[in-house]
């Protein structure tokens, strides 16, 4: 039976706030942009290995996905907007120790404080917008915006980011944090109202720990299989952190308060969108770790210069994240998705056959329409996982998604970021008469250029000559691996989401299973 209950409209108040919510967003999509550009120069000033420079990249989303759940539970208990400030507080002094690191290994530290702060302040983000938003095309439209900011934080993160890189060193990316973590700090406790659980249940220590013992060994694992080949210990994660993860979903189906509601999982709309977003995230991850490093390693062109260029893709994201909505209330919102996924699957096959040389408007090209197609599943994606859970779970069904959209990212980046580097080393050639370190610059295009600066003109030449060649090829495979799942994900929508988003959808087994509610307290 369907709710016919008229849910309250947002005022004025409200959608201040949601301006307010959109801070924190801004941040972390200019935070995940601006890195990217400052890869190289962070591999030149730091000389991190191959696999440290991985970790600087994706400890943050490792930890964001590992905390995002356990800090769901948290705001539940103490607060969403209470555990919002604290996560904003921590992350400007996380980025300010990020901007100072001295070696590899303190920004790898910096990096993890702030993945922990960020799962502080996404699940009460978009935890807040559900509370706040209780009418649907309200609460869809506040998410479009919401999702919207992202777009626009990576539209300026790669201009502001490439501004800074021109004129300062390589940390001031991070300092771009601190200024906005401040107006969120003071406008936040006059434009945002506090929203807790009264009956919030305890958080699960063990839980957490679990979810940790599950993701860190299986990224681990499948990132040495990617560069070293099958080897017992790389196995031996992969096996040991799918076994944790099963032990983990198992305790959560028995405690009276899990750190997961398991259950969520039961209706179709949810697992299958949330399904959709994981994937689709771990090809964006990947495949913007690539675009990055050709703009400036292959292309040759500045910080500035290539994020300018990046600057067509990002407008697209926003168009048709804004766009995506609107074509909702007209046709099926799986339609929208999945036309959007295909559009998006060209641009891989773009990426795919770019070539070395002469390559820069095909891969801008390609750039765009994977981000222009990804825009209706990041706008339509959110609202139908949020929305198809109960009101009383929106903390949870907040806090999943995040860690999906997180996960994905981190994942991306190990493992097509592994694949891509095992593409490289396989297809570069040193040249004769080399006399450097001939293992670094197999190992990673940063190095190979870094060395080919310190060679007369021919040798030079030759080895920039193979080692763009052999990213080139590390992309061309990230791209065609992404073009065949991005097809599939369309196919998995369309034939999954049958219906328009309802929270009183019913679970994916007909099952007429109640889950507990949670009385929400609203403390104006």
């Amino acid at each position: 039976m369907l709710n016919t209950t008229v849910e309250p409209r947002a005022g004025l108040r409200e959608w201040l706030g949601l301006a307010i919510l959109a801070l924190p967003t801004l941040l972390l999509s200019i935070d995940v942009s601006v890195l990217h550009l400052a890869v190289p120069h962070i591999g030149e000033d730091l000389s991190p290995s191959a696999s440290q420079m991985l970790w600087i990249i994706d400890i943050y989303g490792f930890m964001i996905a590992g905390f995002l759940v356990a800090m769901g539970t948290l705001g539940d208990r103490i607060g969403r907007r209470r555990l919002l400030l604290i996560g904003a507080a921590a992350f400007g002094v996380a980025s300010v120790f990020a901007a100072y690191a001295t070696d590899p290994v303190a920004l790898i530290a910096a990096r993890a404080a702030l993945g922990v702060a960020g799962a502080t302040l996404m699940p009460s983000t978009l935890a807040l917008i559900s509370n706040m938003f209780r009418d649907p095309q309200q609460r869809g439209l506040a998410i479009a915006v919401w999702v919207t900011m992202f777009s626009v934080g990576i539209a300026l993160g790669p201009v502001v980011g490439g501004l800074f890189l021109e004129f300062f060193w390589w940390g001031s990316v991070f300092l771009l944090g601190v200024p906005i973590m401040l107006l969120l700090l003071v406008a936040g406790p006059r434009l945002l109202p506090e929203y807790r659980a009264e009956r919030a249940g305890r958080i699960d220590l063990a839980s957490v720990a679990l979810s940790l013992a599950a993701i860190l060994p299986v990224i681990w694992g499948i990132k040495e299989l990617a560069k070293e080949g099958p080897s017992p210990l790389s196995i031996l994660a992969v096996v040991v952190g799918l076994v944790v993860g099963v032990t983990f979903v198992r305790r959560q189906r028995v405690l009276a308060d899990p750190l997961m509601d398991v259950r969520l999982f039961r209706i179709r709309r949810f697992t299958v969108m949330l399904t959709a977003m994981l994937f689709s995230m771990l090809i964006a991850g990947g495949t913007y770790l690539f675009v990055t490093q050709y703009l400036q390693l292959v292309s040759g062109l500045s910080p500035m210069r290539a994020g300018l260029w990046l600057l067509p893709a990002a407008i697209a994201l926003i168009i048709t994240s804004m766009l995506a909505p609107v074509l909702a209330q007209r046709f099926r919102p799986a339609s929208v998705v999945a036309v959007g996924l295909v559009v998006s699957a060209v641009g891989h096959f773009m990426l795919a056959t770019v070539g070395s040389t002469d390559g820069l408007a095909q891969l801008v090209t390609g750039f765009a329409l994977v981000y222009a197609g990804g825009g209706p599943l990041i706008a339509l994606g959110t609202d139908m996982v949020v929305g198809s859970a109960p009101p009383e779970q929106a903390g949870s069904a907040s806090a999943i998604s995040e860690t999906s959209t997180e996960l994905g990212m981190a994942l991306g980046v190990a493992v097509l970021g592994s694949i891509g580097t095992a593409v490289y080393r396989s297809q570069i050639t040193v040249p004769d008469g080399f006399t450097g370190d001939a293992t670094a610059a197999e190992e990673t295009l940063t190095a190979a250029v870094s060395r080919a600066a310190q060679l007369p003109g021919d040798l030079a030449s030759a080895l920039l000559t193979s080692a763009r060649d052999a990213f080139t090829g590390g992309l061309n495979t990230v791209g065609a691996i992404s073009a065949t799942v991005t097809v599939l994900l369309a196919v998995l929508v369309v034939a999954a989401v049958r219906d328009r988003a309802s929270r009183d959808e019913q679970p994916a087994d007909g099952s007429e299973e109640k889950m507990p509610a949670q009385t929400e307290g609203a403390v104006r």
